[in-house]
């Protein structure tokens, strides 16, 4: 027995003696580390949850008054095959619709942003010159949809202004006024109605007056634009040349000349009505269900501090206020800060509540109050060391990273208590007349026996989370912050723990030592253990053959439990997006947004309701006007009807909404932005059709929809119409057109110009800038035989009415084309309820495989939150053994032994035992949250394991056994005398977590998902460490004896 190697003698046992020579250097080193700490804390950026979007950067090309197919032909298609070809290029997703494509270039994963934009801008400068002359492509923010943190309407109760004067007042003054705002990539305006100025044609005049529409064209190109003509010196005074002329109203409109005979001219007046009208919106807001309102959106750069972006705007709101005209006000509709400050709040609280729940631990079982502030004093000193290393990283302040060290807590103790409780031991066996140096040697001893095991326990802790850093995606962004923190707390604390702890207990185990009999709790646990122990040591194979099938019964839980990506983040708000069927009119969404609001605001938990139907005038959002999107305000969850669940909420609102042609789909604003961001997908689950042709990709989606709807927890499917749109279609006769000898260039302008209205010129008024568009009038374009009617006109000066020129006629196409990495795509949004993702997904994919048959050239793939749930498991699954070998290898290095390094790693299966039946006892279903609990579980199972190894090896070495019976006393007396130390560090790991599970809050999902299966873990593998170690340690070491 004499080849057990002595810790004391190893090198973390000479680190213990330097720190203890040298009390000054460590003193002012844990200083160093409070100051640090306190000033990283004060400056650590917080937001509510990290963000989880990929590096993207959006093109968009407005290219007014055309159609998707149209712009998916000259610009979306061009632009994403340019897009294809840039190095660390992920997806490149396309959204061609009405007058605007968008292109989103996803980069890989530490992609840098502003390295993405240039060589997005690079590739840009090449297709550039291929783009259609009208056709305008810009580069969107250095933002994402992620960024959206603040949303306000502008309402005027008074009555006194129109929704084109505020529309005017948020463009021209509170847009511009927020965007100087420090981390504010962008602001978008959104709803009401942008003012410009309407030249509408009566074309009976038009022939009368014999004038061509291109001559109208050309005389308001250059109807509104002023010139300088340099200077002029007179009198020794030089005079700059100004020559006015910008169209400042109607009036200027009214007197531009056509053409003149005899002196007598033909004014726009004389064959136009000019008019202020609104410009054509693809976007409408309402609050409350009270009306329209104008609303503005403010996104955020990513990596800000969005708590200081949020209240600087709101700042920045209350200097704004009394510029704004009588009667107007600014309505917060969206604020991330409440969210924010609640859950840092939350996790900040959950902090301070483990670590009391840890002291009195410390004290319950030592009944020393001095003793318990070694471990008291060390805990924030590790936090703080955390925080440290985090606020030079950038990490923000956020549920996750708070999480890693309110999961920490418990475990970052350990080595205090221990060491304390050694010293303890040695002092009450100290005669009470030993000497200041015999206690100083004492203590020194016990902590130079315990410390090195210690210290490779903790760092075993911190080396067991390396497989989060091998995640990817969202689920890597998500835990990544978390991991960190655990990591490095951890990892303070083992250096602490050889440190700091050795010194703070020669300074503070004074007085009266308790021994351990004498702590009636003590007492206790030892008078229920020494029988049970005694019975298991007798009985060794039964206890074996129990382990064994505890072991066993793991299975049926597993089996039993579902997985899902991530549980999900409760955010205060929730976001209703209904979709309606395509070709929806403005008018009518608007009234869609109007009437789901005034249903939702019935529900006494809602607070405000605000509905944006289409797009906000910013790259960050590609909706078409069938897609809705509502934020839901809610009250304080203390003013919710007793018993109320946000699922049971949900629920009510999704029966309150229920309309025909309305399919629903519920989420949590943040959530669901990512996931669009990274997936395009907005549900839980979505099923992407892609091939080469619309209308089958369309009929396939349809096909999938109907399948999809019978599989059992199917809230709702819905398939995007690809081809559901409704279009006037014009086909030029190229016969008719060389009989007139008319290019079909100058049909397409008429048809352009005539129907669709363009934007020929612009009207300065101070600051402010209106268009200045003209088309036919209302009633010369009202239906298919007006548009026959529309003249075009010959290069001899005759003008011959379109229907001789073309065919007019009513055909079905797409509203909005999508394409993935150049190919098409019709989407299939799926919600869920009641079920776990994955085995849901895996019924749709056999249900989807039997009912729909695709054609060749078309595939099916499934995408959404599933799609990172089966990255996560990838990656999970490398990393998972990866780490075990790890600890391992740590183990064999610390025991130098084969023997001991594969008893320890016993406590794997054991700890996995009782977290698998917690989860399935609780409801849980496995997600990455559940897999990051696991890993943090297998850390502190290990250590425990390893706590009760040190001392019944302590026991032997001291006390070397001569035949079996010793053995069997040595191991009862290694155990069972040892039991304190080894409950209170079960006791302050358990302890240390309970609280995340008392009090709801922002995150404690997520949190009770990591705590619940180390909390059921660790009740199995205190069984096993206080049982079936010294059982298996009994019968292995005792086989010399059986031998001789």
């Amino acid at each position: 027995m004499n080849d057990l190697h002595d810790p004391t003698k190893s090198t973390v046992a000479k680190v213990i003696d330097w720190s203890v020579n040298n009390p000054l250097l460590i003193s002012v080193l844990a200083l160093l580390i409070l100051i640090g700490g306190v000033f990283a804390v004060q400056r650590m950026p917080l937001d509510a949850i990290p963000d989880l979007s990929d590096t993207q950067v959006i093109v968009r090309t407005d290219f007014e008054g055309q159609a998707p197919q149209i712009i998916e032909n000259l610009v979306t298609y061009p632009l994403s095959t340019a897009m294809l070809g840039l190095p660390h290029t992920k997806i490149v997703r396309g959204f061609s619709m009405f007058g605007a494509s968008f292109v989103y270039v996803i980069f890989k994963d530490g992609t840098d942003q502003y390295w993405a934009r240039s060589r997005v801008l690079e590739a840009l400068s090449k297709v550039q010159s291929t783009m259609p002359p009208n056709a305008k492509v810009q580069i969107g923010p250095d933002a994402t949809g992620v960024g959206w943190v603040f949303q306000y309407a502008l309402v005027d109760k008074s009555g006194k202004h129109d929704l084109a004067q505020l529309r005017s007042l948020q463009d021209w003054f509170l847009k511009f006024e927020l965007a100087t705002v420090p981390g504010v990539s962008e602001v978008a305006s959104v709803g009401g109605f942008v003012k410009e100025y309407q030249v509408l044609i009566d074309p009976v005049k038009l022939r009368a007056f014999g004038i061509p529409l291109m001559r109208i064209e050309e005389a308001l190109k250059a109807s509104s634009q002023e010139v300088g003509g340099r200077v002029v010196e007179q009198a020794e005074t030089e005079f700059v040349v100004r020559s006015k002329g910008y169209v400042t109203g109607i009036a200027d409109l009214q007197k531009i000349v056509l053409k003149a005979k005899d002196g007598t001219p033909v004014q726009l007046a004389d064959i136009a009505r000019i008019i202020e009208g609104p410009e054509l919106r693809r976007g409408v807001t309402e609050l409350n269900g009270e009306g329209e309102a104008v609303s503005g959106i403010v996104i955020m750069r990513p990596g800000g501090n969005a708590l200081d972006v949020i209240k600087a705007i709101k700042d920045k709101i209350e200097t704004l206020k009394p510029g704004l005209p009588e009667g107007v006000e600014i309505v917060p509709v969206y604020d991330r800060a409440p969210l924010i400050e609640g859950s840092v709040k939350y996790l900040s609280h959950k902090l301070i509540e483990e670590a009391i729940v840890v002291s009195l631990v410390c004290f319950i079982f030592l009944l020393h109050v001095r003793s318990s502030f070694v471990a008291i004093i060390t805990l924030p000193l590790g936090v703080l060391a955390a925080f440290i290393i985090m606020s030079a990283q950038g990490i923000t302040a956020n549920i996750m990273s708070l999480g890693g060290i309110a999961i920490a807590i418990g475990a970052m103790v350990d080595a205090s208590i221990v060491m304390v409780e050694n010293a303890h031991r040695k002092l009450s066996e100290l005669p009470k007349d030993a000497s200041a140096e015999d206690k100083r040697a004492a203590l020194l001893m016990a902590a130079k026996e315990v410390g090195p095991g210690l210290f490779f326990s903790l760092l075993i802790i911190t080396v067991s989370f390396l497989p989060v850093f091998a995640l990817t995606g969202q689920s890597a962004r998500l835990f990544s912050p978390l991991a960190f923190t655990k990591t490095y707390s951890m990892a303070a604390a083992s250096i602490l723990s050889v440190t700091v702890v050795p010194l703070l207990m020669l300074w503070l185990i004074r007085g009266r030592i308790l021994r351990e009999e004498r702590n009636p709790i003590n007492r206790f646990f030892i008078t229920l253990y020494k029988p049970l122990l005694d019975a298991a040591l007798r009985l060794k194979w039964i206890t074996l053959g129990l382990s064994a099938l505890l072991l066993f019964s793991m299975a049926w839980p597993i089996m039993r439990t579902g997985s899902e990506f991530m549980p999900a983040l409760y955010e205060g708000d929730l976001l209703y997006m209904p979709t309606t069927l395509p070709g929806v009119s403005i008018t009518k969404a608007k009234e869609l947004v109007a009437t789901t609001n005034r249903l939702i605001k019935t529900v006494p938990e809602v607070e405000t309701v605000f509905g944006k139907a289409g797009q906000a005038e910013t790259a960050t959002d590609p909706a078409p006007i069938s897609m809705i999107e509502t934020w839901v305000h809610l009250k304080p969850r203390e003013q919710w009807r007793k018993g109320l669940t946000t699922e049971m909420l949900i629920k009510e609102m999704d029966s309150l909404t229920k309309m025909p042609g309305l399919v629903n789909s519920w989420g949590y604003p943040i959530k669901i932005r990512m996931d669009m961001v990274t997936t395009g997908i907005r549900t839980p689950v979505g099923i992407k059709v892609s091939g080469a042709d619309l209308t089958t990709i369309g009929d396939i989606a349809i096909q999938v929809e109907q399948a999809v709807k019978g599989v059992s927890g199917t809230r709702s499917a819905f398939a995007d119409r690809v081809v559901g749109a409704k279009y006037l279609e014009i086909v030029p006769n190229r016969d008719a057109l060389a009989r007139y000898n008319i290019d079909l260039g100058t049909v397409q302008d008429v048809i352009a110009t005539a129907l669709g209205g363009m934007r020929l010129a612009e009207s300065v008024q101070g600051r402010e800038r209106y268009g200045i568009m003209l088309r036919y009038d209302r009633p010369f374009r009202e239906s298919t035989a007006d548009l026959g009617n529309i003249l075009v006109d010959t290069p001899d000066g005759a003008q011959i009415p379109l229907a001789q020129l073309a065919e007019i006629k009513l055909a079905p196409g797409p509203q909005m084309i999508v394409s993935e990495n150049a190919r098409l795509n019709g989407w299939v949004f799926v919600d869920i309820t009641g079920r776990d993702i994955g085995s849901y997904v895996k019924e749709a994919q056999r249900v989807v495989a039997e009912k729909v048959k695709l054609p060749a050239g078309y595939s099916i793939g499934w995408s959404g939150q599933f799609e990172q749930m089966l990255e996560a498991q990838a990656r999970l699954n490398i990393a998972i053994p990866a780490t075990i070998g790890i600890i391992f290898l740590l183990l064999l290095i610390h025991f130098g032994r084969l023997d001991r390094t594969l008893i320890v790693m016993l406590s794997l299966p054991f700890g996995l035992v009782g977290g698998a039946w917690t989860l399935y006892l609780a409801h849980y279903n496995f997600s990455v949250a559940v897999a990051v609990g696991f890993i943090a579980l297998a850390g502190i199972a290990v250590e425990t394991a390893v706590v009760m190894l040190i001392y019944i090896d302590q026991q032997v070495r001291h006390h070397p056994p001569q035949n079996k019976q010793d053995l069997f006393d040595a191991v009862m007396h290694g155990a069972a005398l040892r039991v304190r130390p080894k409950l209170m560090t079960v006791s302050v790991i358990i302890a240390g977590l309970l609280p995340i599970f008392f009090t709801e809050g922002l995150g404690s999902d997520v949190m009770r998902r990591i705590a619940l299966p180390m909390v059921g873990g660790m009740v199995t593998t205190t069984l096993l460490t206080l049982i079936v170690i010294p059982v298996i340690y009994y019968l292995y070491e005792g086989r010399k004896y059986d031998a001789r």
